[in-house]
């Protein structure tokens, strides 16, 4: 009789145990999702900015509308990307695009003193740099998931339970070739 109140508790505390390695995965999983959300709202804001600066642009870069389509077109993906994955996909193709944007206002100096285009300008920098902050929120938890995804003895239950290491929300890498390189500096 002892034998089997012994295995009872012991059977019990292996169930605790996988419970709750379960719930701490939940848990991790749950933060990353609200991570991404935060990024979403940042997102939007961006999403919304878009269509207001490729307006004020267009009338000084009526030639350069290839840029200005390549933005649009990749503003459409992202609002339309449905997985986090996606998302962080079709975002990346949307910095890019932007990146192209940017380079071409340089061009245009009447445009860069254009006040309207200046605080639409503002407002994009404003949100670049909030989204910087809530995608290394973000990274920091999908981080600590992938940790926990891959840790002992985590590993074993992780994949009956559907948990997998998740992508980070990084630059890209077309946009890492470009940081790599050193700034062309000329007087």
């Amino acid at each position: 009789m002892s034998g089997l109140i012994v295995g009872i508790i012991v059977i019990a505390i292996i169930v605790i145990w996988v419970v709750a390695i379960y719930n701490g995965l939940v848990r991790l999983k749950t933060n990353r999702e609200n991570a991404f959300a935060d990024i979403d709202v940042q997102l939007k804001q961006r999403h919304d900015l878009i269509p207001q600066l490729v307006s004020a642009v267009k009338g000084y870069m009526d030639h350069e509308s290839q840029v200005l389509m390549e933005v649009t077109k990749a503003r459409k993906a992202a609002e339309n990307a449905s997985s986090v994955n996606d998302k962080i996909r079709a975002e990346k193709q949307l910095d890019v695009a932007l990146k192209g944007l940017n380079v071409q206002v340089e061009a245009y100096p009447d445009l860069k003193a254009n006040e309207n285009f200046m605080h639409l300008q503002s407002e994009v920098s404003d949100v670049e740099n909030k989204l910087a902050a809530v995608r290394r929120y973000f990274n920091s938890a999908t981080k600590e998931l992938n940790i926990a995804v891959q840790k002992f003895p985590n590993v074993i239950f992780a994949g009956m339970f559907g948990f997998k290491q998740e992508p980070m929300f990084d630059v890209g890498e077309a946009q890492r070739v470009e940081m790599d390189k050193a700034p062309d500096i000329s007087f």
